[in-house]
């Protein structure tokens, strides 16, 4: 499967506070006395990625989330949940958390559950064999470091840049082969876990009237479908990038694109040649809490079935 896309949900920007202060003479005496305002906060970006850490739904950024004050130990956590629709009865679900300290290490953990829908019921009737799981649970761990902030030597063309090590593990891909009589280890899936690392650079731009977030990146993985199908033990490097852009104070826009490794071999009409991603998406910050979004991805051919056209939703919530 060479080009598989899944569902952007947003996308990574940090914008800076304003603190404004007030003075002068008194106020008149039939009015209060003016206050100075309060430092405005930052809106509640980046987003969680379907893997667990910040960035968009697909894609890291080098932005990380939820870091807390200057100065501080500890972030509060963010929690998020993930609904993408992929057609055919297939739909792919995630719990993600993130925990975010010294403002440069941030940790995460991602669920993803993927429901196959009716590739059990094809695989019994092209070959007769009965698979006793349809669904696969991965657990994604994650760790990225922060080695460069935005800005850092008060230099403003310097990008955050953020790297990040991974690790996954897929509980039920071992189950699938001995169901299958070791047939995905036939094709090259050699393994229920992997590592991914992760080098990502991020910078906002403010020439055009509304703020742009370009991000790019790349990761060394040996995972098939992120790990959803397991892992080949063939490393490859791939390319990763989203573009971003509010179209309001609190509406944005992303595309985002994840290449992919295709490392191994195909089961015509039922495990077909991995694809690289693509998506659409738009997202809305709620409050400065909370964060909104949905998106179209094209998919390509996933496993048994193409998957263009697919829809997603997430919701995230920072503490």
């Amino acid at each position: 499967m060479r080009r598989c896309a899944v569902v952007c949900l947003g996308l990574v920007m940090v914008l800076q506070a304003a603190v404004l202060a007030g003075g002068g003479a008194a106020a008149p005496a039939d009015r209060p006395a003016a206050e100075t305002p309060a430092p405005l906060s930052a809106p509640p970006l980046p987003f969680h990625s379907v893997e667990g850490m910040g960035g968009a739904f697909a894609v890291p950024s080098a932005y990380l989330v939820n870091p807390g004050a200057p100065g501080g130990v500890f972030g509060l956590p963010s929690v998020g949940g993930m609904h993408v629709h992929l057609g055919n009865g297939r739909v792919l679900d995630a719990l993600t958390l993130t925990e975010t300290l010294w403002g440069r290490l941030e940790l995460g953990y991602g669920l993803d559950h993927f429901d196959a829908g009716d590739l059990g019921a094809d695989i019994r009737a092209a070959t007769g064999m009965t698979i006793s799981e349809n669904a696969v649970n991965l657990h994604n761990l994650n760790a990225r470091f922060q080695i460069l902030s935005e800005g850092q030597g008060g230099r403003a063309w310097v990008p955050a840049v953020t790297v990040g090590v991974h690790y996954k593990y897929n509980e039920t891909v071992n189950t699938l082969d001995r169901d299958l009589s070791g047939t995905l280890t036939a094709i090259g899936i050699k393994d229920n876990a992997g590592w991914d690392f992760t080098l990502f650079a991020s910078k906002m731009i403010n020439v055009l009237p509304r703020p742009v977030v370009v991000t790019v990146g790349a990761r060394s993985t040996e995972a098939a479908h992120i790990g959803l199908l397991g892992f080949t033990g063939e490393r490859k490097i791939v390319p990763e990038a989203t573009v971003c852009a509010f179209v309001a104070d609190n509406l944005l826009v992303a595309a985002e694109y994840r290449g992919k490794p295709d490392e191994y071999a195909a089961i015509p009409g039922l495990v077909e040649r991995e694809e690289d991603w693509w998506t659409l998406c738009v997202g809305w910050i709620v409050n400065d809490r909370m964060t909104l979004s949905a998106g179209y991805a094209h998919f390509g051919r996933v496993l048994n079935h193409k998957a263009n056209g697919a829809w997603g939703i997430a919701l995230k919530y920072e503490f």
